[in-house]
C-alpha cells in the first residue's frame, strides 16, 4: 500500500508518515520499482499502535520505547501519565473558572478585561498582602467577578484580607447574597463563620431572613455573629442567644451592648432583665454571675435598676460591690446629663 492510499485509509497525513519513517518509528518495509514507499499489513498495524499510543499521551519517543523495547514497563510510564493529566485537567478547569468569572462580569472593554484578571490572579497569590491591596484597589470600572469575591471569602483565613472581602461585597449590595448564603451549609465550621461575617456587613431585608437561619447553626460562634448582626439592626429573634453569650462568656460585652441597644429599639428591657434574674437566681457560678450583673449596667430602665439595687446585697461581695459601682456611676451620669461610659469588665 503506497503512502497516498494509507494516509486516506488510516487518517494520518502524509507529512506525518514521513517523519515517522525518519524517526523509524513506523518504517514502510518496501520500496515499489519506482522508489517509492510501500507499506506491508505488519507496517499499518504499527501505524495503528503508534496512533494508539498516542491518545493516551505519549510522546513519539515513548511510542517508539513501548513498541521496541521488551523490557518496557508500562505501569510507571501509564502512572505519570494519569497525574500529568489530571495536572492539565485542573489547569484547564482553572482556566475554565476564570474565563467564566471574567464572562459574568461582563466587562465592556479590554481595560477591564486586563483589570479582572489582575484581581484574579491576585486572589490565588500566597502573599495576603498582595490580595487585600487588591481587593482594596479594584476599581470599579468594570464589574466585580462576584463569584470569584464569594469564593474567597468562603476560603479565606486571614482577618484583613476576609474584612476586606466583605467591604467589597457589601458594596455591591446584595450581589452574590444567594451563594455567600450556601456556605451556611458547609459541613465545615469555618465556612459557616466566614459566611456569617461576609452576610452579617450586608444591610438588606434578605440577609436578615439568612442570618436569622444562621440563630439555629450548631455552632456558638455562628450563632453569636448572627445575633450581634441581628440585635444591632433591632431584631429581638436574637436575645435568647445574646443571653446566652453574656451567661457563658462568650463575646459577653457586646453582646450586653447590643441587649442594651435593643430596649431602645423595642419594649423589651422587662423581659430582658427577667431572664437575667432567672439566670442570676438558679446559677451558683461565680463568674457567670458577675457577667450577668455587668451586663445589667447596659440596660436601661426600672427593671434593669431593681435588679441592681438587689444585687448590692448579694451574698458575693465581688457581685454587691459591682452593683453598687454601677448604680453609683449611673447616678454620676444622670446628674451630668451624661450617660456613663464605663466598662464594666
Amino acid at each position: 500500500m503506497l503512502i497516498g492510499e494509507v494516509s486516506r485509509r488510516c487518517g494520518v497525513s502524509t507529512r506525518m508518515l514521513r517523519h515517522y519513517d525518519r524517526l523509524g518509528l513506523v518504517e514502510p518495509t518496501g520500496r515499489t520499482s519506482g522508489g517509492y514507499r510501500e507499506y506491508s499489513a505488519d507496517d499499518i498495524r504499527r501505524l495503528f499502535h503508534v496512533e494508539s499510543l498516542r491518545t493516551l499521551g505519549l510522546s513519539l519517543n515513548e511510542a517508539k520505547r513501548a513498541l521496541d523495547e521488551p523490557d518496557f514497563a508500562p505501569a510507571d510510564l501509564v502512572g505519570d501519565l494519569i497525574r500529568h493529566t489530571r495536572q492539565r485537567i485542573a489547569a484547564e478547569e482553572e482556566l475554565l473558572g476564570r474565563l467564566e468569572s471574567v464572562d459574568a462580569a461582563s466587562p465592556a472593554e479590554w481595560d477591564d478585561v486586563l483589570n479582572l484578571v489582575t484581581l484574579l490572579r491576585a486572589l490565588e497569590s500566597e502573599s495576603a498582602a498582595r490580595r487585600q491591596q487588591a481587593i482594596l484597589s479594584a476599581n470599579g470600572k468594570a464589574s466585580l467577578p462576584v463569584e470569584a469575591l464569594v469564593e474567597a471569602a468562603l476560603s479565606e483565613d486571614d482577618l484583613n484580607v476576609a474584612g476586606a472581602l466583605q467591604w467589597s461585597l457589601a458594596r455591591i449590595a446584595g450581589r452574590g447574597l444567594a451563594d455567600l448564603a450556601h456556605g451556611l451549609d458547609a459541613a465545615e465550621v469555618d465556612v459557616r463563620r466566614r459566611a456569617t461575617t461576609a452576610i452579617a456587613a450586608i444591610h438588606t431585608e434578605e440577609a436578615a431572613v439568612h442570618l436569622r437561619r444562621a440563630l439555629d447553626d450548631s455552632d456558638a460562634t455562628v450563632r453569636g455573629y448572627a445575633a450581634l448582626a441581628l440585635g444591632s439592626r433591632g431584631n429581638s429573634e436574637s436575645i435568647p442567644v445574646l443571653l446566652q453569650m453574656v451567661v457563658t462568656g462568650r463575646l459577653d460585652v457586646e453582646a450586653a451592648e447590643v441587649l442594651g441597644l435593643l430596649t431602645t429599639l423595642s419594649p423589651t428591657a422587662d423581659d430582658i432583665v427577667g431572664a437575667m434574674q432567672d439566670t442570676l437566681d438558679t446559677v451558683d457560678d461565680a463568674p457567670t454571675r458577675l457577667r450577668i450583673t455587668q451586663a445589667l449596667a447596659e440596660i436601661p430602665g426600672t427593671a434593669a435598676r431593681t435588679a441592681l439595687t438587689r444585687l448590692t446585697h448579694d451574698g458575693d461581695r465581688t457581685i454587691a460591690s459591682t452593683a453598687a459601682a454601677i448604680m453609683q456611676a449611673q447616678d454620676r451620669g444622670a446628674r451630668s446629663g451624661e450617660a456613663p461610659t464605663t466598662r464594666w469588665t
